[in-house]
């Protein structure tokens, strides 16, 4: 499994053939979203009602419901309190031959005990890292300890050209108390995972 990042919460996770993209956002946030073929793309926010999604060569989801596409088991959880008419929120697992992955996504305050109940045995999780208008890094810290995720992996931060206000990683990394690693990109196995006795950080670059 090989995961890059494109900033904010765009990711591109590549299994074997099978391609997964998450959250691509408009080129005006001042950085390049994921581009090319994809077998499966991940929204973890959409407009209500959702609208017509543009004919894709891949499976788009956008909201919660149990998927599965090439052999893989993608379940999508409402954040209902974080939802309005307008717009309505939603977190991803999706289980893999290597690990369960789990985006937290838009996520903005601690997730109810319906959406904990369903976060379990998560391998890698994708969670917000630089603040407003995502959940603090209090919450953060206080949520990944209650998942007990082997990789934590930074979203929705401040990098070099991204035009929003957003906050680094540090205050974030500080409240976690955790090690963290900085990589180009995320290759990881099955027998890595198992490895490692604690849950860590990797922080990724663009």
């Amino acid at each position: 499994m090989v995961i890059n990042w494109y900033g904010e919460g765009c990711f591109k996770v590549q299994i074997g053939d099978f391609t997964l993209v998450s959250d691509p956002f408009d080129s005006k946030l001042g950085l390049n979203p994921a581009r090319g073929k994809f077998d499966v793309l991940l929204k973890t926010i959409s407009a209500w009602p959702a609208p017509e999604t543009e004919k894709e060569e891949g499976a788009v989801l956008i909201g919660p419901g149990e998927y599965e596409i090439k052999g893989f088991e993608i379940h999508g959880f409402p954040l209902v309190k974080e939802s309005s008419e307008n717009f309505f929120k939603t977190i991803y697992m999706v289980k893999t031959e290597d690990a369960n992955l789990c985006f937290l996504g838009h996520i903005a305050d601690y997730p109810d005990e319906d959406a904990l109940g369903e976060l379990k045995s998560v391998d890698i999780l994708f969670v917000p890292a630089g603040g407003k208008p995502f959940i603090n890094p209090e919450l953060a810290a206080k949520l990944i300890k209650q998942i007990n995720p082997k990789i934590v992996i930074p979203t929705f931060f401040k990098v070099p050209g991204l035009k929003r206000q957003a906050s680094d990683t540090k205050e974030f990394v500080d409240e976690l108390g955790l090690k963290m690693d900085a990589e180009e990109k995320l290759t990881i196995k099955k027998k890595d995972l198992s490895e490692i006795k604690s849950t860590k950080i990797v922080q990724l670059k663009i």
